[in-house]
Order: C-alpha cells, then sequence, then structure tokens
C-alpha cells in the first residue's frame, strides 16, 4: 500500500513509481477519489472550493500526468478509467462545485480518449447516480487548513435513483475497459434527464435561427 494524498503532484508521482518499480509495467490506472460539499453556490467558500477541486479534478490531472507518458513509452495496450458522476452530465441544485468538478472530467477524458487513440490506450468515464459508497461522509478526510466550520446552507441532497453496490459498479467499469467504451453509464434512470438536458439545447438551437 502507497498512502497517496491524490491533491499532491509529488504522492501520486510515487505510486507511478512504486507502480512501475513493483510490476514493470501499468495498463490499467483509475482515477477514482473523489469528495463532496453540499449547499448553494451562494455560500460556497473558497476553501470549498479548493477542497473539492483539489481532490476531484487535480486528482484526475494528477494521475493523468504521473501515469500516461509512462504507458505511452512502455508501447503496450491500456486504459485510463476516470471516475465523474451523473453530476457531470446534468447539474443538480445543491451540488455546484462538485458539478463544476464532474462536469470537467468528462471534458477531459472525452479529450484524453481522442489523444490516446495513436497510443493503444482507451479511456473510460464512469458516470453513475447513487453507489453504496462513503462519500457522503467526504468531511472525515478534509484537511484542517481547508476545514470551513463556517458554512451555512449545507444540508444533505436526496438523489434520485436506486443506490448500487460498489461491486455492481466495477462488474459495469470491467465490461467497458475489455469493450473499450467511453461512457460508463450505470442508472437508466439517468436516460429521461439526459434526454430533457439535450432537448433544451436543441430547442435553443431552433430558437437562435
Amino acid at each position: 500500500m502507497v498512502r497517496t494524498d491524490v491533491t499532491r503532484l509529488g504522492d501520486v508521482q510515487a505510486l507511478a513509481d512504486r507502480a512501475f518499480a513493483e510490476w514493470g509495467s501499468v495498463h490499467i490506472v483509475c482515477n477514482n477519489a473523489g469528495v463532496t460539499v453540499h449547499g448553494g453556490l451562494e455560500s460556497a467558500t473558497h476553501k470549498d472550493w479548493e477542497w473539492v477541486i483539489g481532490v476531484n479534478l487535480w486528482g484526475v490531472i494528477h494521475g493523468i500526468e504521473s501515469f500516461v507518458p509512462r504507458m505511452i513509452v512502455q508501447g503496450r495496450p491500456g486504459h485510463i478509467v476516470n471516475t465523474a458522476s451523473m453530476a457531470g452530465l446534468i447539474a443538480s441544485q445543491g451540488l455546484g462545485i462538485y458539478n463544476t468538478t464532474k462536469y470537467a472530467v468528462v471534458g477531459l477524458s472525452e479529450t484524453l480518449q481522442k489523444d490516446l487513440r495513436p497510443y493503444n490506450i482507451g479511456v473510460s468515464v464512469l458516470c453513475p447516480m447513487g453507489v453504496a459508497t462513503a462519500i457522503r461522509d467526504s468531511e472525515r478526510n478534509r484537511p484542517a487548513h481547508l476545514q470551513n466550520p463556517e458554512r451555512r446552507g449545507s444540508g444533505e441532497i436526496t438523489l434520485i435513483g436506486r443506490t448500487l453496490t460498489p461491486e455492481h459498479v466495477a462488474e459495469r467499469v470491467l465490461r467497458a475497459v475489455l469493450a473499450n467504451r467511453l461512457y460508463v453509464i450505470t442508472h437508466e434512470e439517468g436516460l429521461e434527464p439526459l434526454r430533457r438536458r439535450f432537448q433544451r439545447m436543441e430547442r435553443a438551437i431552433e430558437e437562435s435561427r
């Protein structure tokens, strides 16, 4: 085990060093660390932004920086899995900071897939709804210098859809990796909100003519 703070590039580089030293090569990288805060953006503080962006977005970037160049050099097929969320495809009130980071991870992954195609390295972006993890207890890992005791309006958010087990989601991810699929969308409950989003975009195009 290598204790790693994904907000620190040096920590993730040390993890990569250990992985390549132990195994000689790396074929699959999962950028999965995530935290969240609840509450309207009008009450968000700089500490909230810094903490969530540091883990959810910089953590993914650090994983790419630390592993992908070495994977290209080793010249073998590989795959990157970036964990986003349905909150990276559909905005939810009260999850603005989280939405921001997850939308960024989706866009990053879509571009990374195009960039890594010539190297035979695939990319998948995981966009689940509810999964039975400890992300709702993210505050337990919040660094002392980013604590925000004065934050207001941080009530819990009620999510739509089922709560899946991590094992169920992992099996979906494995199938996507083997099939080299970009999107891993685990909940069919997300289909209708996605349709409504793109219908609004379609209407916007029609209205702008």
